[in-house]
């Protein structure tokens, strides 16, 4: 096992940059019909790979990302948890959003809460940021009850222009949480 150097720590969590290591494992996680249920299709290799390019990149520019997320116990990466910038454009847009995607075999474990909250708590303390949205489609509860459990507060609903091709998923939710909220 690689001694690993994370970037901060939440009780059972640890947030890192990328490793080319973690390709396969998430591209396992986008491959899951369980995970990528609210999202209008599966990504290809390609475009995971991409993805975490993306998120190497906008580390080393931007001081944040969708961080690698591990367990602390035994090291085993599990997904992601972290902020990044939607890149689609809305009356709320430019922005800073968190978002999370774990193995669905983590689920209901507090992982996604846990981190989200961690990540918000670096963003607002260490980043300065004032503001951090989450955005997700009306029909996915399980993400929104997490949004509730960490703190934010629903804005508004919107159709996302980027989803208007999928009905089902077009109608999302916009949170936010606040730097002065913090606790």
């Amino acid at each position: 096992m690689e001694n690993t150097q994370y970037l901060f720590k939440s009780e059972r969590l640890g947030f890192r940059q990328w490793l080319d290591s973690d390709l396969v494992q998430m591209i396992e996680i986008n491959t899951d019909p369980l995970v990528m249920e609210y999202f209008p299709s599966i990504p290809s290799e390609e475009q995971t790979l991409a993805f975490v390019k993306k998120m190497k990149v906008q580390f080393e520019t931007k001081g944040y990302c969708y961080f690698a997320v591990e367990k602390l116990k035994n090291n085993e990466f599990i997904g992601f948890i972290g902020l990044s910038e939607p890149t689609f454009e809305s009356d709320f847009t430019p922005c800073i959003d968190i978002g999370w995607r774990l193995k669905s075999s983590e689920w209901n474990n507090g992982f996604a809460t846990e981190g989200a909250k961690t990540c918000l708590k670096f963003g607002f303390e260490n980043l300065k940021i004032k503001t951090i949205y989450s955005i997700a489609p009306i029909v996915n509860e399980k993400s929104i009850l997490v949004m509730e459990k960490i703190g934010m507060a629903k804005v508004k609903n919107f159709m996302h222009p980027l989803l208007k091709d999928y009905p089902y998923l077009e109608d999302c939710v916009l949170y936010a949480a606040y730097s002065e909220n913090l606790q």
